[in-house]
């Protein structure tokens, strides 16, 4: 079926500066990464090795190799990141991601007991050869809740401020801490603080691993939100959500207009 008739928001192609799509990968095999990236590749701008998989993952390398051959790029999760700090091997840590020839690398504090200040100063040594993605927010729902709205902004500008291309509004894979309640509630007004900030929303990457959650950011952001921790077998799904092309957002991109009353 050809659906270029019907009118959709626009979509910038790859390599995209904004709608950006970053997929977990939370220990695929390569013949799902295969799958992935044939029925989907055109959506997919980053994968994420889920926290410390790529470690134990054996066939990480093939997997790399199959998406730098169709232009994804990728980075190790963050509570990788974040061992390599608890053991004081941050030197490990560059020398591993280039070893794997990773053009991006991810910085966070999610876990382990680090100050944004100090999360920031690794950014900034990582800023120079990488392009950085941050994160802020807990993987522990109290901690994240007892977070400001107005210190989740000031993380946020901190770690622009000190190089990072984009930042990741913690979520986790469950969706259940960060911006997310523990039942996996959203917390809306959190939401409209740092939307209502002077903050450029295209640098701004929010987790939002269920189709809720999805279709809320393209509602509220638009088509061209960026979203995290999308799982692989939901990014055409999600692309449909930004196309307008699924119940969740039919009307969202439409001048809906209804037919008069019939005369009496």
């Amino acid at each position: 079926m050809n659906a270029c008739q019907l009118v959709l928001p626009s979509r910038e192609s790859k390599p995209r500066s904004r709608g950006l799509t970053a997929v977990i990968d939370s220990g695929l095999s390569l013949a799902a990464t295969e799958q992935l990236v044939d029925s989907a590749g055109d959506y997919v701008d980053l994968v994420k090795f889920g926290w410390g998989t790529a470690v134990v993952s054996p066939q990480l390398e093939q997997k790399i190799t199959l998406l730098r051959r169709h232009a994804i790029d990728y980075y190790l999760g963050g509570t990788l990141f974040e061992k390599h700090i608890l053991q004081e091997r941050f030197d490990d840590f560059r020398a591993l991601c280039q070893a794997l020839e990773c053009r991006y690398v991810e910085v966070s504090n999610g876990t382990i007991d680090l100050s944004n200040t100090e999360k920031a100063g690794y950014v900034r040594k990582l800023a120079d050869e990488f392009t950085v993605v941050s994160e802020v927010g807990f993987k522990d729902s109290t901690r994240s809740e007892r977070l400001s709205p107005s210190r989740w902004i000031e993380c946020i500008e901190e770690d622009l401020d000190a190089g990072a291309e984009l930042v990741t509004l913690e979520a986790r894979e469950s969706g259940s801490s960060g911006i997310c309640r523990p039942d996996g509630r959203l917390r809306f007004g959190l939401i409209e603080d740092v939307l209502a900030a002077d903050l450029d929303a295209d640098r701004l990457l929010f987790e939002a691993p269920s189709t809720a959650l999805q279709s809320y950011f393209v509602q509220r952001v638009g088509t061209d939100v960026n979203l995290g921790n999308v799982a692989h077998q939901a990014v055409i799904g999600l692309e449909t959500l930004r196309l307008g092309l699924r119940s969740d957002t039919l009307l969202t991109f439409e001048d809906v207009t209804r037919p008069s009353e019939p005369a009496a």
